[in-house]
């Protein structure tokens, strides 16, 4: 292990917490979004994320993958006044859970910061090395 790879490792979970972050948002500000019935539902967007390796299979960290949407069938819901609703009066409504995105936020939340913190003591163990001797 090189003497910044804890540094690029941590750079790269902050990445993927950021993007996990940004993913939870735009879920939390449509867990209200309707559409006509005659088009796709809003589907809750889901990072995909997995180990970075090296050319020896040796872990540099996470990385994301892709932003995959969300398969849960939308939650219909009578409400025959609504300008989308189905000729039946239905509305589909998105199956994102506003509690669990919540949760999720405060796991994204706290894997970036303690990446932060990660590269914060190691770039001040790194300066007091250099001031050793001086």
């Amino acid at each position: 292990m090189g003497a910044f790879d804890a540094i690029d490792i941590a750079a790269s979970g902050a990445d993927v917490s950021q993007l996990w972050l940004e993913a939870i948002a735009h879920n939390i500000a449509n867990v209200n979004t309707t559409r006509p019935a005659d088009e796709e539902p809003f589907r809750a967007r889901l990072v995909h994320a997995e180990e970075a390796l090296d050319d020896a299979g040796r872990g540099r960290g996470t990385r994301a993958v892709g932003i995959l949407e969300s398969q849960a069938e939308p939650i219909w819901v009578y409400e025959p006044d609504h300008p989308h609703a189905s000729e039946e009066g239905y509305v589909s409504r998105p199956a994102v859970e506003l509690s669990k995105e919540m949760a999720d936020m405060i796991a994204a939340q706290r894997s970036y910061q303690m990446n932060l913190q990660v590269i914060r003591t190691n770039e001040e163990t790194y300066q007091a090395a250099l001031r050793i001797g001086r």
